[in-house]
């Protein structure tokens, strides 16, 4: 089964850390994000995992390779121009990235997914395809509850008793909020997505692409999944995802070494 992993981005709220280093490249206990992100996917089938470059395209390309040493093939899109030799990163958008890949070469010949590359999490993405399928989507959010006083951080997904989304709401207030769901930025695709996508400009996911579902009334749901998700967004992210890791709260992450007092490893 086939994925993506969205890296192109510059990382402008994790700053300074990815002047140097592209955000899914930050690593967590000497071990970058987004390998995390391709154990998950290898455990649930999904071997095949194509990767949008753009900002220190060449960090993740030289780290990652063909993807044989993590058990998966990869392959990349560069986004951007070569001036004098030099690699100039320009991002088109979540959903222009995808686009760009199937113009090329149609990659996307099934359900497929689509992960952010700057998060930890253990969901079960073999069910969500299967709840997927089940509802004949086109398209579909991997949502997760938030308690209510915290969904003014989020975008929220608003949808129907059936799972059908009916609108968003970006970091609305806590009186405002229509739902305590939010966009984790996991999502599941059918090829017919690409009906949707213009070729040869910069389009968002969330901003152009899932705005346009809604409007046109196509098959696009939502599915609430208890999982754990440490998002990476900003700076101060980073820092609380490193101390529930020393603290054992984060599953997908092994604590190497022996613990000889709580939250201090050695060896």
């Amino acid at each position: 089964m086939k994925a993506m992993i969205l890296a192109a981005g510059k990382g402008t709220r994790v700053r300074p850390i990815t002047y140097t280093i592209p955000k899914p490249m930050i690593p967590i206990l000497e071990k970058p994000v987004m390998e995390f992100l391709l154990e998950l996917l290898r455990q649930h089938g999904f071997d095949q995992v194509m990767c949008n470059v753009s900002h220190l395209a060449n960090e993740i390309e030289n780290y990652f390779r063909d993807g044989q040493r993590f058990g998966v093939e990869i392959a990349y899109s560069f986004e951007g121009r070569i001036t004098n030799g030099e690699l100039i990163g320009e991002a088109i958008g979540s959903a222009g990235g995808m686009r760009k890949i199937q113009d090329f070469q149609p990659f996307f010949d099934d359900t497929f997914i689509v992960l952010c590359g700057d998060a930890l999490i253990d969901v079960d993405l073999s069910e969500a395809v299967r709840w997927h399928r089940e509802k004949s989507s086109i398209a579909t959010i991997i949502m997760k509850s938030v308690p209510r006083e915290e969904v003014s951080s989020y975008g929220v997904v608003v949808t129907d008793e059936q799972g059908k989304i009916q609108t968003f709401q970006e970091k609305p207030s806590v009186d405002e909020a229509l739902s305590t769901d939010i966009n984790t930025g996991i999502y599941i695709f059918e090829p017919e997505i690409f009906d949707y996508i213009p070729s040869g400009r910069e389009f968002d996911i969330g901003g152009d692409l899932f705005p346009l579902l809604v409007a046109e009334n196509a098959p696009f749901y939502g599915v609430s999944m208890d999982f754990q998700w440490v998002d990476i967004g900003k700076v101060p992210d980073y820092w609380h995802a490193i101390r529930s890791v020393l603290r054992g709260e984060v599953k997908t992450v092994p604590i190497p070494g022996k613990e000889i007092a709580p939250g201090v490893h050695v060896g």
